[in-house]
């Protein structure tokens, strides 16, 4: 304790206590003769000495831890001065920021930390509209392409030449998803002009791209047209469980639709806009040179798809598609119902194979109960019935090739077994890692139908065979050239019809 020294020690109770218990055992127990009334009087006097200085010194200390308790606690007062200042200084401070931000104006008198946190609000009230704006039209993703094309035909009196042009744009907008499900619409608008060459009679088309709206209007009117509007829905599988992890997905694709986007894909032979120009090498001849995918005279119809895909497998997956679209001249127009439709089922599956390379290989049937007889006489309609398989192979860095067969089994058509084959090589080979080279073969049979019929008529029958050289020039990253030749034998299946020649130059803008 401070300002406690040279304490004297205690007397020892216990000791006390126990000579006080010894002097009466001894005196209780018939000692008495060795210790005389005198001795013991003196013995009690020593220790009520002793009690009398022990309690002295008890009462000091007392004292003394009193008046320490009483007396203030001191601390260096240089020390607590600075930091009572400081505390001061800084409660004045968030006084007035509080108080400065409790107003929304901005005056040069206030602290400078609220002056910039109310000139941020003011920034980001600012920016709040614009900024919902964008939110709005996150994921919508567009395209616009102008394709024209000018060709001439040999080989054939008079000379055809043709030009014409063909723009497409595109829009898909992502709506708000419902649970697991994701959904979106897509439309397309195309419009153009020049329908291709005329004096042609071959069963293939050498323009794929030519668009012309008919319906009486004047070769030199332009208008649009939606080609394609369609709502989709891609649902996560199983049902209810955790849609990060899903591996299977369930597409549901309802509206105005091109068949071809999801039937009969190909990797180098599916897009006349940039590969090959003839049909027979877009899609399989017997859909569409042969008019069994029933759409209406634009290349479009309404109808369902419903598709499950399995992805399983990272590297390799799989899919099947069935779709129904409404066929012939009045179900592809919105003009009837879907109660004779064009039903068409696909399995497809990527693997790899060359060492890891990708390949795309699909297996497909349709039925059309809208089909068409390849007698203009004939005019009621038929069902057609009939298979194909498309695939595409990469086996090099820069080489994939390609093929497709169809085959009729049911209906009467010009030609009943279809088949096409190519390639496609990158230009790296040639340090030009843009432009791309592209041959194509094609052979149509003719039917023994349309066989007996050109018999009838006086005409020798024949295959019609298609071949297509292009080179795609790459002029920059927005702009393609691309110069093509066409060759096609006994056309229209008429084995005396001289070879038709085509030579021609597409270019391709794309935004």
């Amino acid at each position: 304790m401070a300002g406690v020294t040279n304490r004297p020690a205690p007397f020892p109770l216990k000791s006390l206590a126990l000579a006080l218990a010894l002097a009466i055992s001894a005196f209780g127990s018939g000692r008495a003769e060795a210790a005389t009334n005198a001795e013991l009087e003196a013995l009690l006097g020593k220790l009520s000495a002793r009690l009398e200085r022990l309690e002295q010194d008890n009462a000091r200390l007392q004292r003394e831890l009193a008046a320490s308790r009483a007396a203030p606690v001191t601390s260096p007062s240089a020390g607590a001065s600075a930091l009572e200042k400081r505390i001061q200084a800084l409660e004045q401070q968030q006084t007035q920021l509080n108080k400065s931000l409790e107003t929304e104006t901005i005056s040069e008198h206030e602290p400078a930390l609220s002056a910039r946190l109310k000139a941020v609000e003011t920034q980001a009230a600012a920016l709040s509209a614009p900024v919902a704006k964008l939110s709005a039209l996150d994921g919508i993703t567009g395209g616009l392409s102008l394709s024209m094309v000018a060709q001439r035909s040999l080989g054939v009196t008079p000379t055809d030449k043709q030009l014409g042009y063909r723009a497409d744009a595109t829009v898909s907008l992502p709506l708000e998803s419902i649970g697991d499900v994701d959904q979106s619409l897509f439309a397309q608008v195309r419009l153009g002009q020049g329908s291709g060459l005329n004096g042609l009679t071959s069963f293939s088309n050498p323009n794929a791209i030519g668009f012309q709206l008919g319906g009486g209007l004047r070769a030199d009117d332009s208008v649009a047209l939606l080609a394609q509007a369609w709502y989709q829905a891609d649902i996560a599988l199983p049902w209810g469980g955790f849609k990060p992890q899903s591996k299977q997905k369930l597409e549901i694709t309802v509206g105005k639709i091109d068949p071809f986007v999801f039937f009969d894909q190909n990797a180098v032979a599916g897009d006349e806009t940039r590969q090959f120009l003839n049909s027979v090498f877009v899609h399989n001849p017997l859909l569409d040179a042969g008019g069994d995918i029933g759409v209406d005279a634009n290349g479009f119809a309404p109808g369902l798809r419903v598709s499950l895909l399995d992805t399983s497998n990272k590297l390799e997956s799989w899919r099947l598609s069935l779709g129904v679209f409404g066929a012939g001249e009045k179900g592809a127009s919105f003009q009837r119902s879907l109660g004779a439709p064009l039903v068409m089922l696909q399995a497809e599956t990527a693997r790899r194979f060359f060492g890891g390379l990708m390949g795309n290989y699909r297996a497909y049937a349709w039925s059309n109960a809208q089909g068409v007889h390849f007698d203009p006489a004939q005019t009621a309609p038929q069902r057609h019935v009939g298979w194909g398989v498309s695939v595409d192979q990469r086996v090099g860095d820069g080489l994939t090739l390609f093929a497709r067969f169809g085959s009729q089994s049911k209906g009467s058509v010009a030609f009943d077994r279809a088949l096409t084959v190519g390639a496609e090589a990158n230009g790296s080979y040639w340090s030009r890692g843009g432009d791309s080279l592209g041959l194509g073969l094609g052979w149509l049979r003719t039917s023994d139908a349309y066989r007996d019929f050109q018999a009838v008529a006086g005409t020798r029958a024949g295959n019609e065979r298609v071949a297509e050289l292009y080179y795609r020039f790459r002029v920059g990253k927005q702009f393609e050239l691309s110069p093509s030749l066409q060759w096609m034998s006994s056309p229209g299946g008429d084995a005396d019809a001289r070879s038709q020649r085509v030579v021609g130059l597409r270019s391709q803008f794309t935004f």
